[in-house]
C-alpha cells in the first residue's frame, strides 16, 4: 500500500524551521539515497571488489524503476547525463525537412530548445513557439500551432515557469495526424504526477532525475518508443555494444548494439557513485505511490492558489495547472525577485522564473510548510518582511 504523503518528511533532512517549496529547482535527496551514495563511494576505496556484474545490474534495476514511473518498458529506457543529451539524441533521430516546422512552447526551457534550433538551421526548417495563452490554456495554443508543415512537436507536460498544463494525449493525436514526431521533456513532471507513455504515445521522452525524481545531478533518462530503438546514437562507447559483458572479448569489435534503447546510453553509464542514489530515490517514489503524491500536492497547490487570489495575485485556473507546480503573478509595481528574497529571509524557499513566483510542492511538504508560505507571502506582498 502506498505511504501517506503527509508523513514523508522524516525521509528528508529538512529542518522544521525551513519551508522548502522549490523542488522544481532541485529536489531534496532522501536520507536513504544519501546513504546509498556514501556506500557507493566507499566501494571505490576497494576497486578489486567491483566486478563485471556491477557494470550492468544496477543500471538494469534503474531502467526498470524509471520505466515503471513512465508507464513504459525497461527496454525503452536509455540512461543519460542530462536532458540535453536526450533531446540531442531525439533531434538526431527524427525526420525534419526544409520548410517544415518544429513546435515548442513560448519561453520553453533552453535544454529543450537549442537542439531544435540547431536541427532547424541545418536543414532549412523553422522553430515555431506556441504563444503564451492569456487564459493559461497551453493545450489549445499548441494545437492551434500544429499544421501540415509540422515535423516535430517538442513540448513538456507542463510549463516549467508556472506549471501550466499541456494535454499530451491530445497533442499526440494532433501530431500523429500530420505525421509529426512527439518529443517530451518530462523533467518537471515524471516523479510528481502520473505519466503513461502508452496513452501519450511519444516518440521520445527525456528527463533529469535531480528534481521530482529526487535523485542526483548528472543522471537522466531517455525513453524511446519501440519504433525509435534502432536509431543513431550521438556518441559511441563500449558498453552499449552487443557482447560488452565479456570484458575479454572487447577486442573483438562489434557493430551491433545492446537491445532496446541501450544504444543511446551515455558513456560510463554504470556510474558507480550516482546510479545507486538515483535508484534508491526512484524506488522510494514507487513505494510512496505517484497517485498519492500527486493528490497530496494538488491539495497544497489549491490552498496556495486560493490564498494568492485573496491577495490579488494571478494564478492559472485549476483546469489548466499541474498538481505540483504553480506560478503566482504579482500586481504591477511588485518585483517578484523582491518577494522571493523576503520569503527566503524567513526560510521559505521558492523560485522566480520569468515573471512568476514559482512554488513547487514536493513529497516532503506538509501543511505546516504551506501555512508558513501563505503567511510569509501575505507579508511580502504587502511590502513587509
Amino acid at each position: 500500500m502506498p505511504a501517506d504523503p503527509s508523513s514523508l518528511r522524516h525521509h528528508f533532512d529538512i529542518p522544521d524551521d525551513v519551508a522548502y517549496l522549490n523542488t522544481a529547482y532541485m529536489g531534496p535527496l532522501p536520507r536513504a539515497s544519501a546513504e546509498a551514495g556514501r556506500a557507493a563511494l566507499d566501494r571505490k576505496l576497494r576497486p578489486w571488489e567491483i566486478g563485471g556484474a556491477d557494470f550492468f545490474g544496477p543500471t538494469a534495476e534503474l531502467r526498470a524503476s524509471l520505466a515503471a514511473l513512465l508507464g513504459g518498458d525497461a527496454d525503452g529506457v536509455a540512461l543519460t547525463p542530462a536532458v540535453s543529451h536526450g533531446v540531442a539524441t531525439a533531434a538526431a533521430n527524427v525526420d525534419v525537412a526544409a520548410g517544415q516546422r518544429i513546435v515548442v512552447l513560448a519561453e520553453q526551457f533552453p535544454s529543450h530548445l537549442y537542439a531544435w534550433r540547431e536541427r532547424a538551421a541545418g536543414v532549412g526548417a523553422e522553430v515555431v513557439a506556441a504563444p503564451r495563452p492569456a487564459d493559461g490554456d497551453w493545450t489549445t495554443a499548441v494545437l492551434a500551432t500544429i499544421d501540415e508543415h509540422t515535423a516535430v512537436v517538442a513540448v513538456p507536460p507542463c510549463h516549467w515557469t508556472d506549471g501550466g498544463l499541456v494535454d499530451l494525449e491530445a497533442v499526440g493525436v494532433a501530431a500523429r495526424a500530420v505525421g509529426a514526431a512527439l518529443v517530451v521533456d518530462g523533467t518537471q513532471w515524471v516523479g510528481a504526477a502520473p505519466f503513461d507513455v502508452g496513452r501519450i504515445r511519444p516518440d521520445f521522452v527525456a528527463g533529469a532525475t535531480y528534481k521530482w525524481l529526487l535523485g542526483p545531478y548528472s543522471v537522466g533518462y531517455l525513453w524511446a518508443a519501440p519504433h525509435r530503438r534502432d536509431g543513431r546514437p550521438i556518441e559511441h562507447n563500449w558498453i552499449a555494444r552487443a557482447g560488452s559483458e565479456d570484458f575479454a572479448g572487447l577486442v573483438d569489435y562489434r557493430d551491433d548494439f545492446q537491445p532496446g534503447a541501450r544504444r543511446y546510453d551515455t558513456g560510463e553509464v554504470s556510474n558507480f557513485a550516482l546510479v545507486p542514489v538515483a535508484l534508491t530515490s526512484a524506488r522510494l517514489i514507487g513505494e510512496w505511490g505517484i497517485d498519492a503524491l500527486a493528490a497530496a500536492s494538488r491539495r497544497h497547490t489549491d490552498h496556495i492558489a486560493a490564498a494568492a487570489v485573496e491577495l490579488g495575485l494571478g494564478v492559472v485556473a485549476p483546469e489548466h495547472r499541474s498538481p505540483h507546480l504553480i506560478g503566482l503573478r504579482l500586481p504591477g509595481g511588485i518585483d517578484p525577485a523582491d518577494v522571493a528574497t523576503a520569503l527566503r529571509e524567513r526560510q521559505v524557499h521558492v523560485s522566480v522564473r520569468g515573471t512568476a513566483v514559482r512554488v513547487s510542492v514536493g513529497a516532503h511538504v506538509d501543511t505546516g510548510d504551506v501555512d508558513r508560505f501563505v503567511a510569509a507571502l501575505a507579508d511580502a506582498a504587502r511590502g513587509t518582511s
